[in-house]
């Protein structure tokens, strides 16, 4: 009778021994391909990051911050690209805020007054800026220069006023 229990409990613990093992297998081949999926997604994600970060580069290759020359031909003169960069903004966004059209803007406000929305700046000398009235809107490339007295002078190369 004994005998009997002990082979019963060795079955059952076989038994138990080979369920908890199934069990287990397929888990660890669940987990196994959720690990795969999920490298799967990371190197999607690496390849994506990488081709943002290139885009970020080509983007950055022509603004004042990204111009290491633009940045030395400024630090020459005594000056910080960045503060530069703040001063010049600030004057043109000064502007819009007189009466009527910005003084900058070589066209007048068919639908409101003429104003800078954006700009970016493309090295130590030149700015993109687009402006708008609330209908029409266009485009203007500024230089601009410090004098020999250090005077910031804001000039309009060309511009564009889009049709509606």
């Amino acid at each position: 009778m004994k005998s009997r229990i002990f082979m019963y409990l060795f079955f059952f613990a076989v038994l138990f021994i080979i369920f908890q093992y199934m069990n287990e297998k397929s888990i660890f081949e669940r987990q196994e391909n959720r690990i795969s999926s999920l490298r799967s997604q990371v190197e999607k994600a690496d390849d994506s990051i990488s081709k943002l970060n290139d885009r970020l580069f080509e983007a950055t290759e022509f603004s004042l911050m990204g111009n290491g020359m633009a940045m030395d031909y400024l630090e020459r003169l005594g000056f910080e690209a960045e503060a530069v960069q703040q001063q010049v903004a600030e004057a043109i966004y000064e502007q819009n805020g007189q009466t009527g059209d910005n003084p900058l803007i070589p066209y007048e406000g068919l639908e409101g007054a003429m104003k800078i929305n954006t700009i970016f700046f493309l090295n130590h000398r030149w700015i993109i800026a687009d402006f708008t009235d609330g209908t029409y809107w266009g485009e203007m490339l500024l230089s601009y220069i410090f004098d020999e007295n250090n005077q910031l002078q804001i000039d309009v190369v060309s511009s564009v006023l889009y049709p509606r």
